[in-house]
């Protein structure tokens, strides 16, 4: 997809100066099987950072998801070795009972999916995925997320965060500039919810356009009475062909940070 509004056939106007976008870039937590929106933003961008040196975060989706069963959505997890709560991500280690753990998890997916049209084809890609010898929780997960990208046929160029020569020590909108900075970055797109994080003008200050993705919730058949939505992508991926799921991945919106629309530049009526 190129750099469109979705909604549109015109490129989004640049502030004066500045040339067209060409190297386009997302950063973001490592995140197993994550939903379709994850998908959406790493196809927006020509480079997409994962980071494997932040803190690990208990709460948050990095080593769950949910998938629907019997109607209901309900969490699947990669069990973790007992270790500090503030190590990063790359020094966090899967439990060692994952063996029998994930033959368990794998026989819930059987079970949720074993009747949807495309089991047949995605079931062996998950059984891969669940096998993956990495117990070095950000490799299993990263192996995870290449594994989809080729399922779903995007070639953006994935970059480990730690690889990068910057100051890995800075924190919030300083880090990511950083980032944007080191892989010479025109555009930085966030997700949405960072929509009050993030001021144009930081970026602009550096030559760098800010939009935020905002995914599009589109209703797909799924065995359930009401449609859930934000689950895995294992629920998109078997519920959908692969041409369903291609226009699926186009259906977002990059919205324009507040303070661009409050000074007047490019209204934008979405945010």
């Amino acid at each position: 997809m190129s750099f469109l509004m979705p909604e549109t056939n015109d490129e989004p106007a640049l502030l004066p100066g500045l040339e067209p976008a060409v190297n386009r870039i997302a950063i973001m937590q490592p995140y197993f099987l994550p939903y379709l929106g994850y998908f959406q933003l790493i196809k927006a961008v020509d480079v997409f950072v994962i980071y494997d040196n932040i803190k690990y975060t208990k709460k948050g989706w990095i080593n769950r998801n949910r998938i629907l069963l019997n109607g209901r959505d309900t969490l699947f997890t990669i069990p973790l070795a007992g270790s500090s709560d503030f190590l990063p991500i790359n020094q966090k280690f899967i439990a060692a009972d994952f063996e029998n753990r994930r033959s368990h998890t794998l026989a819930r997916i059987q079970e949720a999916y074993r009747k949807a049209p495309q089991f047949d084809n995605i079931y062996p890609v998950i059984e891969r995925i669940f096998h993956d010898n990495s117990r070095n929780l950000f490799d299993f997960i990263y192996n995870s997320i290449r594994e989809v990208l080729r399922v779903l046929g995007i070639s953006t160029t994935l970059v480990v965060s730690s690889s990068l020569e910057v100051d890995h020590q800075s924190k919030g909108v300083h880090k990511v500039l950083a980032i944007c900075n080191s892989l010479h970055a025109h555009t930085y797109i966030n997700p949405i919810g960072g929509v009050e994080l993030y001021t144009g003008k930081e970026f602009r200050d550096y030559g760098i356009n800010l939009y935020f993705h905002n995914m599009n919730v589109v209703p797909y058949s799924q065995a359930a009475d009401e449609f859930v939505s934000h689950l895995s992508i294992v629920d998109v991926l078997m519920y959908n062909s692969p041409g369903q799921v291609n226009a699926l991945l186009d259906q977002y919106k990059l919205l324009e940070p507040a303070d661009r629309i409050n000074t007047g530049n490019q209204p934008n009526d979405e945010l």
